[in-house]
């Protein structure tokens, strides 16, 4: 029994024998996909390597650090589009070499170890994609994983360990991140290129598998012949995959990873077809995600023991050949299928277009201002103003933009504040633009027009304008102003700082940021509209000082600001 177990692995991997070092039947392009998966192994290894020294693997850290290379660091874009569609090129590639030795008959006796190895290089070489996918942190390679996880989570008794190790929590986070990055460069790196090694190494002392046609043709040395075409093939694989990232300009790149938004998933396109049988399958798509790269590992695995004749003919091999051809052709249909539903899908266009959309305005915004680092989906926050922006959405624009039907009280839009608004609004107090939409506007204690003469009512103006802080105020007009304030004004409003008015507001530093943020935080205050008189609810409990802080600077710089400021800023 330990003769024959002895035997068969001398047999299979010619242990004590010499290496071939001639090509049976001739140099041939059928034997350089091995040579070139290495190529593109050690291409993988070197940018790689490069792309390592910029890569931060947490959550925080990890997008902004693909960013900074794919937008920032000198010819990263390159370096970064080689590694990530060489590993494309390496799936292309291995599928090639599987279908090549299997046409060919090299998984038969006395290469079945090879072959099995080849076929297990293939799945680690597919799981090493998915384990790089994922540190980009963005939501095609989060929500990507999520969904292959997910698969992998449904495997029966295991699933759910299998889960909690992949993402070390209950949730995504820092340690699924560190990992994936260590299979990724330390776990998944060193057993492939063992088992490279030792795949290459059982290759050469079997020697090549010529066609059957060309089996009775002598064999020729390596050298120059299948060297020649090895370099050839090499050469114009990283032509074609140079032109390509080129053309690409890198790689793709989208939006940080938002565990809270919608995302329309998918997985890598070597795995659409496992993608498209699990909507075919509806109900039972769990049952052939798990089934269906079970019955293909199977098959592989079991081709050499289902087809034990020492003849490679084809004609000999029909039913093997044929369940071969015919699964490696559904696989390729079913890929082909998915990306064509999705191309012609238009609602499905729509929303990559606009998640697209999104991806470029972080990258851009990453590039003018940076990342926070409280995360790469807080890039979102950084345009200026951005969060006095969006508490204004939130808080103010209802009731304050033009454009709402709900408005009730003025609009306030850029020139809030300046010369001509306080102007127009010493002319009409209860216009549209004004206090015309206040219940105040419809009652008599709603405030009068100011009629005065044209440099009176030029010198008030002023006298207001100043009390913003506006650098450009002129003093003389200001100090006439004051004069007409005096005259005109004081039987109601105030302009000492702490006094309320009679029956109006008080009107010391008004429109400065200061004053702002006290109106916001509370409107019925008596130096401002009286507890009886505003409509308009206080904040001072809903926002903390820094917000109301944020919005006061806002309106402040509203009052110098064009539409084509407010548009210059971008969209929330």
């Amino acid at each position: 029994m330990i003769d024959k177990a002895l035997a068969f692995v001398r047999e299979r991997t010619g242990i004590g024998e010499g290496e071939a070092r001639t090509i049976a039947g001739g140099p041939s392009f059928a034997y350089v996909f091995g040579w070139v998966l290495v190529f593109l192994l050690v291409l993988e290894a070197t940018t790689g390597a490069a792309l390592a020294a910029f890569y931060s693997p947490s959550s925080t850290d990890a997008w902004a650090s693909v960013a900074y290379v794919q937008d920032q660091a000198a010819l990263g874009w390159l370096v970064r589009g080689l590694h990530h569609h060489g590993g494309s090129a390496m799936a292309i590639v291995a599928g090639l070499h599987l279908l090549q030795t299997g046409l060919y008959g090299a998984y038969k006796k006395p290469r079945e170890l090879t072959w099995w190895l080849g076929v297990i290089l293939m799945a680690l070489l597919l799981a090493w994609a998915v384990t790089g996918y994922v540190l980009r942190w963005d939501q095609a390679g989060y929500w990507a994983n999520r969904v292959e996880v997910g698969i992998a989570a449904g495997t029966p008794v295991i699933g759910q360990q299998i889960r909690a190790v992949a993402i070390g929590g209950n949730d995504y986070g820092n340690l699924t991140l560190t990992r994936f990055y260590a299979l990724h460069i330390v776990v998944l790196p060193v057993l492939i290129t063992f088992l490279i090694g030792v795949h290459i190494w059982l290759a050469r002392r079997h020697g090549t598998t010529p066609t059957v046609a060309r089996e009775t043709a002598p064999a020729e040395p390596r050298w120059p012949g299948q060297s020649l075409r090895t370099a050839l093939a090499m050469a114009a694989t990283f032509a074609a995959l140079a032109a390509y990232t080129a053309n690409q300009h890198g790689a793709d790149l989208a939006a940080p990873a938002d565990p809270s938004a919608a995302y329309d998933a998918r997985p890598l396109w070597y795995f659409r077809w496992l993608f498209e049988l699990r909507v075919l399958a509806g109900s039972w798509e769990k049952i052939a995600a798990l089934a269906a790269p079970a019955v293909v590992a199977g098959f592989l695995i079991g081709m050499p023991i289902l087809d034990r004749s020492p003849s490679r003919a084809p004609s000999t091999r029909k039913p093997i050949l044929g369940a071969f051809i015919g699964l490696l052709a559904l696989i390729a249909g079913l890929t082909v299928v998915s990306l064509t539903s999705d191309a012609n899908d238009v609602e499905l266009g729509k929303r990559l277009a606009t998640l697209e959309d999104r991806g470029d305005k972080a990258r851009a915004l990453a590039v003018a201002n940076g990342v926070p680092s409280s995360g790469g989906l807080d890039v979102f926050t950084t345009p200026p103003m951005y969060r006095a922006r969006a508490l204004f959405e939130q808080r103010c624009k209802g009731c304050h933009d033009a454009a709402s039907k709900d408005r009730k009280g003025p609009i306030i839009a850029p020139g809030h504040g300046n010369r001509a608004w306080l102007g127009g609004f010493l002319a009409a107090p209860s216009g549209d633009a004004y206090w015309g939409h206040t219940k105040l506007a419809k009652t008599d204690a709603a405030m009068k027009p100011v009629e005065l003469g044209p440099g009176e009512q030029a010198d008030l103006v002023e006298l207001l304008y100043s009390e913003t802080g506006a650098a450009d105020a002129k003093t003389d007009a200001r100090d006439r102003g004051k004069v007409t304030f005096d005259k005109a004004c004081t039987d109601c409003h105030s302009m000492e700082e702490g006094t309320p008015g009679t029956s109006a507001p008080n009107l010391f530093g008004l429109g400065s940021r200061e004053h702002y943020f006290s109106f916001v935080g509370n409107p019925k205050s008596h130096l401002h509209m009286g507890p009886d008189s505003s409509e308009m609810p206080r904040f001072d409990k809903e926002l903390t000082l820094a917000e109301r802080d944020e919005i006061a600077g806002y309106l402040v710089w509203l009052r110098t600001a064009t539409a084509a400021d407010v548009t210059a800023l971008g969209p929330l």
